[in-house]
C-alpha cells in the first residue's frame, strides 16, 4: 500500500461545494487502496481577511497573537473536510500542526520546520484513517508557542510530512493545471511543463513563480519526494517536479517578482571590509538580501546596490543609513518601483549566447536593465516595475516558451 500526501490550497476549499469535491477526490484515492495524508490551507481569501481584521484593531499587532489568529483559518478547513469525508463513509481525523508533531523554530510569521514527530499521524494511518493536517503552522518546542510558516507555508507542511513519513508522492492541488513556462496571465500561450527538475523549480520559485514555495521544493529535493502540481478541478496530469532523467531543456521558463525594493548606498569608501560591515548589519537586523551589485570604483569611492523584500524595506533603509553614517558614505536611496525578471533553464550552462539574447530582447523593447545577477541556470534582471510584463513577454517570445497548439488554436 502506497502513501500519498495531498495538499489543497485555499481556492480548492473555498466553499462547501468545493470542500465536498475535495472530499470525493480524497475518498477515491483512499478506496483505491492508498494511505492518505491531507494538508489544507484556509478557505479562499480568509487569511487575507484575518490580516485585514487584525489591522483594524492594531496596525502593528504582536507576532504571537497574529499567529494565534491566522492559524484559525486552517483549523476551520481541516474540520470541515473531515466532516465531509465522514459523510462519504471515510474515516478521517483532523489535526493541527502541533498535534501532527510539526516542530519549528521560534520565528513568528516566518518559522522554519526543524523536525516532525510523526507518531500520532502514523498511528492514525495504521488505524485506517485519512489524516488531515492544518497547513502553514507548527509549534516551537522551546517556547511552546504556535507559529506560522509564512506565505505558501502549506506547501512546506505537505512536502515535509511526505518526507517524514516516506510518502511515494506529494500532490499539490491548486487552481492552475501545473507549472508553466511563464505566468499565463501575462503570456496566455505559455506552455505547461510535463516535468521540471528540482534545481530549476528552486530557481523559478526563488525568482517569483508563485506556484510552489521554495522551501517545499527544497524538502522534495533533499529527501527525494516527487512533487506533482495539478489542478483540483479535474483529473488531468499536471507537472512533475523531481530529479529528472529527461534531457534538460535549454530554457524552462521565465518568472517575475514585483515584491522587492532596491537600496543603494552611495559614495562608499572603496576599501576592504566595507561590504562586510554593511551586510553583516543587514543579517544582524534580520534583513534578507537578494541581489547585490557594486559599481566600479571612482576616486576611491563606489556605490553598492542590493534588493530586499518590500516588507523589510523600511528596516533595510534604517540599517543602511546607520552603516552609511558610520562609513561616512554619501547617502542612501531606495526604489520600490522595481521588478525582477528571471530566465531559468538547466541547459543554459552549456549553451553559449543566452545572456546576449536576454539583453538584446529587452533592449529591443526599450527596457533598461538596472541590475543583473546570474547562476549556472538563471539570469535575473532588475527593471522598472511598469516594464515587468513587457519583459516577461519579450523573453517568452525570444526563447519560444509558447504552446504551439494554443498559438494555432488547436
Amino acid at each position: 500500500m502506497s502513501l500519498i500526501v495531498q495538499k489543497f490550497g485555499g481556492t480548492s476549499v473555498a466553499d462547501p461545494e468545493r470542500i465536498r469535491r475535495v472530499a470525493d477526490r480524497i475518498a477515491r484515492t483512499r478506496r483505491a487502496g492508498h494511505d492518505v495524508i491531507v494538508v489544507v490551507s484556509a478557505m479562499g481569501k480568509s487569511t487575507d481577511e484575518l490580516i485585514a481584521l487584525a489591522g483594524q484593531v492594531n496596525p502593528d499587532p504582536p507576532g504571537r497573537e497574529m499567529d494565534m489568529l491566522l492559524t484559525s483559518g486552517e483549523r476551520i478547513s481541516m474540520a470541515l473536510l473531515a466532516m465531509a469525508l465522514h459523510a462519504e463513509g471515510i474515516s478521517a481525523m483532523s489535526l493541527t500542526g502541533s498535534q501532527a508533531g510539526i516542530l519549528t523554530d521560534q520565528s513568528h510569521g516566518e518559522a522554519r520546520i526543524t523536525e516532525i514527530k510523526g507518531d500520532r499521524v502514523q498511528n492514525s494511518l495504521d488505524e485506517g484513517q485519512v489524516v488531515i493536517v492544518a497547513g502553514f503552522q507548527g509549534v516551537s518546542p522551546d517556547t511552546k508557542e504556535i507559529t506560522t510558516l509564512g506565505r505558501g507555508g502549506s506547501d512546506a507542511t505537505a512536502v515535509a510530512l511526505a518526507a517524514a513519513h516516506s510518502a511515494d508522492v506529494c500532490e499539490i492541488y491548486t487552481d492552475v493545471d501545473g507549472i508553466y513556462t511563464a505566468d499565463p496571465r501575462i503570456v496566455p500561450t505559455a506552455r505547461k511543463l510535463d516535468e521540471i527538475s528540482f534545481k530549476e523549480m528552486l530557481e523559478l520559485a526563488g525568482a517569483g513563480a508563485g506556484v510552489l514555495m521554495a522551501r517545499s521544493v527544497e524538502f522534495g529535493r533533499r529527501f527525494g519526494i516527487p512533487i506533482h502540481v495539478r489542478s483540483s478541478f479535474h483529473d488531468a496530469e499536471g507537472t512533475w517536479v523531481k530529479e529528472t532523467t529527461m534531457e534538460e531543456a535549454i530554457v524552462s521558463g521565465v518568472a517575475h517578482d514585483t515584491s522587492e525594493a532596491k537600496v543603494t548606498v552611495m559614495d562608499v569608501p572603496d576599501t576592504p571590509g566595507v561590504a562586510a560591515d554593511l551586510f553583516e548589519a543587514m543579517s544582524h537586523d534580520g534583513v534578507n538580501v537578494d541581489m547585490i551589485v557594486q559599481n566600479i570604483s571612482s576616486a576611491g569611492q563606489t556605490d553598492i546596490s542590493f534588493t530586499v523584500s518590500r516588507t523589510h524595506s523600511d528596516l533595510a533603509m534604517a540599517t543602511a543609513k546607520r552603516i552609511a553614517e558610520h562609513l561616512s558614505a554619501g547617502g542612501v536611496d531606495i526604489d520600490r518601483d522595481i521588478a525582477k525578471v528571471s530566465l531559468v533553464g538547466a541547459g543554459m550552462k552549456t549553451e553559449p549566447g543566452i545572456a546576449a539574447r536576454v539583453f538584446r530582447s529587452l533592449a529591443n523593447q526599450g527596457i533598461n536593465i538596472e541590475m543583473i545577477s546570474t547562476s549556472s541556470i538563471r539570469i535575473s534582471c532588475v527593471v522598472e516595475e511598469s516594464q515587468a510584463q513587457a519583459a516577461v513577454r519579450a523573453l517568452a517570445d525570444e526563447f519560444d516558451l509558447h504552446d504551439v497548439r494554443e498559438e494555432v488554436g488547436a
